[in-house]
């Protein structure tokens, strides 16, 4: 049984502070369209339909959209220990132009144990939740989704995540400790009704001995799932494999195309874990070490890190740095703390780090030994993160003092109806984050351990692209030190010739990445004709974007900024331009460092969330909540019926089996102005008035507000960072 008590008070913070899952009632038996052997594996199932028309609302009413599970059976990872059932949920959605051509990108949130619906509903899906004028919830088609451009599969991994388990159980939900307990009760006396819920969930429990024991509880456990779930995955969906289509974005590539893979958070661990384990896996079917015949090898053509933990030893030193002085004025901390909290990084956590990863030959968390040295290292190193949680602010981003607003929790209360789940063949209830996967990662040590920067490197000299974005509001995973992460994989390739194999020539191109990329300059980011994004360092197939104006979340602040930075990632194009470029000899233009400094704006008031009140609520909401006091509807409290608010009677949204309009002309109205619902677009020049330059840009409305917040503690590098 897992003890809360017996973590610090940092993290037990952050338990406090997660939403899970929610609904008081039992999701109805699935059904499903087809329910097939997996080409590959007979022993492996795909089960999968098309939800209902309005699910979820695209721009065009032509795109098809798949959701359903890949069922995994026991000891299928072997050598790894798995005596329990996977089954991963994913929802797949069609570009909004020529799928049968579209690249393929995989998007992950991190965690670890954070869903990806997450980041479909609230980030660059192609719908968002909205509420309508009954309170109700329903999907509106979302702009600036990455759908405008890719075909997207959103996965829930690993398992236990999301709407993923090993075997559905009935149980009840305790939001005030998130606990879970199985088997369901009675709602204890003194919690009211709407905060003691039952559910289905899957087995991981408080009446567990080992919650945790029926998930991964290490970045490579989940990549070798994941990497099993996309054989199944790919070959029945062969119609939306690129590795069968020719390499366009690659010049003189006799590589097929291969797929685009985005994470966000903890993703900058998943991430190069899983592009090494899947370039493992092609050099074993190309040594005959595993069969061609039945094997599918999975290339990847880029990686995109967003706001990513990728290495502790590199970016614990930043907390300090950036608590006490960033581009927005906010002081997190005084200046004693922070020399104080380096002198902890150099003395305590460096340390522990490197004991850590030099005992670290065990990929799979068997070795107890190795376990207990980097848990042990993730504690000691807590303590720099964990030294601004007490200020008051919205880790997320510093623009916001608690509560804070947020990305709006209404699509957890639309994936927890009947109908939904119905829709898209779900026989649990929603899970935003769970704290069992959460543990099952810290027991390891999994975040401490290394590894990431050498992947990233060696995914370069295999002619992947690398690209880091990161929202420079976000303390977390701040972009100063994702910066130096960017620095250290380009110093991993010291000797490596640029891509076109040769010296530097007349061009000036450097005959590395570590010259290479420390000479380019920050560059604009173009993201339209009034709108600078961001800015942009660029060598070759790396790259470091910096966000202006934005958290932990990108494309939930910036949609339009994060959208065009990824289409130009995938496209292979100039990140600072849209435009067509030779990668092999490109270098970005521009100053030394990114300066630019940020104004700080007042934020509209936070909507408390019950299944997210420690972060949205305040505590008076939070003792009233307790005491049966107040109101709640449609998952928001209210003190007063006088305070509840609706929308007007002309929103407009789409709920299963009864789709709202979408555009036929290819465009939409977004504040006043009309925007296109398909393209990239390409700068020719720079905004001229430095009163627009900087504005938020078309297309960026947030139906709840405009700031983001999910969970009030964090701790380094052991948080649920979605």
């Amino acid at each position: 049984m897992l003890s809360f008590l017996s973590l610090p008070p940092a993290l037990l913070a952050f338990i406090a502070a997660l939403p899970l899952p929610t609904n008081a009632q039992y999701p109805l038996p699935p059904s499903y369209q087809n329910i097939l052997k997996s080409p590959i594996d007979p022993n492996v199932t795909i089960s999968y339909k098309q939800p209902s028309n309005g699910t979820c609302t695209t721009a065009f009413e032509t795109q098809k959209q798949y959701t359903g599970y890949i069922g995994i059976p026991p000891y299928t990872l072997a050598p790894i220990q798995q005596n329990y059932s996977i089954n991963t949920f994913f929802w797949f959605v069609e570009a909004r132009q020529t799928p049968e051509s579209a690249p393929l990108t995989i998007w992950l949130n991190g965690g670890p144990g954070s869903s990806s619906l997450f980041g479909m509903f609230n980030e660059l899906g192609p719908c968002e939740v909205v509420q309508m004028a009954d309170g109700s919830y329903g999907t509106q088609m979302r702009t600036f989704g990455w759908d405008r451009i890719s075909n997207i599969l959103f996965i829930d991994q690993p398992n236990q995540v999301g709407l993923s388990y090993d075997t559905a159980t009935n149980a009840s939900l305790n939001l005030y400790t998130n606990e879970i307990f199985e088997p369901a009760t009675a709602p204890i006396h003194d919690l009211p009704s709407y905060m003691y819920l039952n559910g289905t969930f899957g087995t991981a429990n408080e009446n567990s001995n080992t919650p945790w024991a029926t998930t991964a509880n290490t970045s490579e456990i989940a990549a070798a799932a994941t990497w099993h779930f996309l054989q199944t995955w790919l070959s029945t969906f062969s119609q939306y494999n690129p590795a069968t289509r020719p390499n366009i974005t690659t010049p003189n590539s006799d590589e097929p195309a291969g797929i685009h893979l985005f994470t966000e958070s903890y993703g900058g661990k998943y991430g190069p874990t899983f592009a090494s384990y899947f370039e493992d896996q092609n050099a074993r079917i190309r040594k005959g070490e595993l069969s061609a015949n039945d094997t599918l090898s999975i290339r990847l053509q880029s990686l995109g890190i967003m706001n990513g933990l990728v290495d502790d030893l590199i970016q614990d030193y930043y907390y300090p740095l950036f608590a006490f002085n960033n581009t927005y004025g906010v002081r997190l901390i005084d200046q004693t703390t922070q020399l104080n909290a380096i002198n902890n990084y150099t003395r305590q956590c460096e340390p522990a780090i490197l004991s850590c990863r030099n005992a670290t030959q065990d990929p799979y968390g068997d070795n107890d030994a190795t376990n207990e040295l980097c848990e042990s290292a993730q504690y000691i190193c807590n303590n720099l993160t964990a030294l601004a949680l007490g200020a008051g602010y919205n880790h997320y981003d510093i623009r916001q003092e608690l509560p804070s607003p947020d990305p709006p929790t209404a699509y957890v209360e639309y994936l927890n109806s009947a109908s939904v789940l119905e829709s898209i063949g779900a026989p649990v209830n929603y899970t935003e984050s769970s704290p069992y996967v959460q543990a099952g990662f810290i027991s390891t040590g999994d975040t401490i351990r290394g590894g990431a920067v050498q992947d990233l490197a060696d995914l370069l000299r295999l002619g992947v692209r690398v690209a880091f974005i990161y929202g420079d509001a976000d303390y977390i995973c701040n972009w100063v030190g994702g910066e130096a992460v960017a620095y250290a994989v380009a110093g991993a390739l010291p000797e490596y010739p640029s891509p076109t194999g040769v010296a530097s020539t007349g061009a000036g191109v450097p005959p590395s990445y570590a010259s290479g990329f420390n000479e380019a300059g920050y560059a604009e980011i173009v993201v339209n004709d009034s709108y600078v994004g961001g800015a942009v360092r660029q060598f070759a197939n790396l790259s470091f974007s910096r966000v202006y104006d934005a958290g932990h979340f990108v494309p939930y602040y910036q949609p339009e900024t994060a959208f065009q930075i990824f289409a130009r990632v995938i496209l292979g194009n100039d990140i600072s331009t849209g435009a067509d470029i030779d990668l092999s000899s490109f270098m970005s233009n521009g100053t030394a460092n990114a300066t630019h400094t940020n104004d700080v704006s007042d934020a509209p008031k936070a909507t408390c969330w019950v299944r997210n009140f420690a972060s949205s609520c305040t505590d008076e909401d939070e003792e009233d909540m307790r005491a049966g006091k107040g109101i709640v509807q449609h998952g928001i409290y209210y003190k007063n019926t006088k305070d509840i608010t609706l929308p007007k009677t002309t929103v407009a949204a789409g709920i299963p089996g009864l789709p709202m309009v979408t555009s036929s002309s290819g465009s939409t109205k977004s504040s006043g102005s009309t925007v296109a619902l398909t393209g990239v677009y390409t700068a020719t020049g720079t905004p001229k008035s430095a009163a627009s330059r900087y504005s938020t840009p078309a297309g960026s409305d947030m139906a709840f507000g405009q700031i983001a917040v999910i969970l009030a503690g964090l701790s380094a590098g052991v948080a649920v960072m979605l």
